[in-house]
């Protein structure tokens, strides 16, 4: 059985691992525990917790629990002092505090949600993330860096604060790992920090497994302004440690409401200039566009990107090259 390892975080992992948990796979994420916006950022400010957002996310999409648990886990507050916050993360944070460590809090998680795969946090260490722009601008904190930057500059290192080990599970399923799936999702706020951790990219270099990028839809303000296929390439294979042998591309046409919509937020599709800027792995152009409606809960506060990748169609092309 392929032992196919997902590293990410938040919507982006949720697609990839709800489509491929149904497969006989050895299914793993390894998951940024970096987030400090929203429901996750009110936590871990009042309690002390590990950010617990991104780890729901992973375990419910790996679930084969009762649409009731996973609808529980998802379900955000919409009013009150609870407004904004959401179950899972809560009983996360809860799991936190009662639990000896926080292995116990995945394992009784996973039991509650019958999860089919593992979730690692790549981390356990309590750190930020920080960027530094080519003005020389740095930012520190995940929230910062994500919600309504308004810097248009081009980030030029990106690094955590303090300085974090890895959890020694996420050092073990890269060395065990068959496939790596690298994306889809924020560049720097959801995939680089994974392989931040002191260890993580010499890791990664050093494992012969393929590695599949998935290239985002559109690009992110304040974080990937302007950047064509080539640059998220250049800037994966800087953190990641070694250049993706496959790279998953949409092709199909995205609606101009839509469009519109992530003009107004200064953000655009991403160009596909990889056969022109000299990439000689696989390039796998696919229509992978969801066009179901997007729906924003009340209580969300945060602002969400409403274009996203196709569960089905995604996994039926990441299978091809599992």
């Amino acid at each position: 059985m392929k032992k196919v390892t997902v590293f990410g975080g938040g919507t982006g992992s949720y697609v990839v691992l709800s489509g491929l948990k149904s497969r006989r796979l050895d299914l793993a994420a390894i998951v940024t525990m970096m987030d400090s916006g929203g429901s996750t950022g009110r936590l871990r400010d009042q309690l002390g917790v590990l950010p617990p957002g991104d780890l729901r996310q992973c375990l419910v999409a790996l679930s084969d629990a009762s649409t009731l648990w996973r609808e529980l886990f998802l379900y955000r507050f919409e009013s009150g002092d609870l407004a904004g916050h959401n179950f899972g993360n809560i009983f996360l944070s809860a799991l936190e505090k009662v639990s000896s460590n926080y292995n116990e809090v995945i394992e009784t998680a996973s039991y509650v949600l019958q999860t089919k795969g593992k979730v690692i946090p790549v981390t356990f260490e309590k750190t930020h993330l920080g960027v530094t722009y080519d003005n020389g601008k740095r930012i520190i904190g995940e929230t910062h860096i994500d919600e309504n930057n308004p810097e248009p500059g081009v980030i030029t290192n990106a690094f955590l604060e303090p300085k974090a080990i890895p959890n020694p599970q996420s050092l073990t399923r890269i060395a065990e790992s068959d496939r790596f799936i690298v994306g889809p999702g924020d560049l720097y706020t959801s995939i680089i920090p994974n392989f931040l951790p002191q260890g993580i990219k010499e890791a990664m270099h050093r494992s012969p497994a393929r590695l599949i990028y998935i290239l985002n839809l559109m690009t992110k303000h304040g974080q990937t302004t302007d950047y064509k296929a080539s640059h998220h390439l250049k800037d994966i294979t800087h953190y990641v440690g070694r250049q993706p042998d496959i790279v998953i591309v949409n092709n199909a046409a995205v609606p101009t409401d839509i469009l519109a919509w992530y003009k107004s937020h200064h953000e655009r599709l991403v160009e596909n200039d990889l056969i022109s800027t000299g990439y000689q792995g696989t390039i796998v152009e696919a229509d992978l566009v969801d066009r179901t409606k997007f729906k924003r809960s009340k209580g969300d506060k945060l602002t969400r990107s409403i274009l996203r990748h196709d569960t089905d169609k995604l996994a039926k092309v990441l299978l091809q090259y599992i």
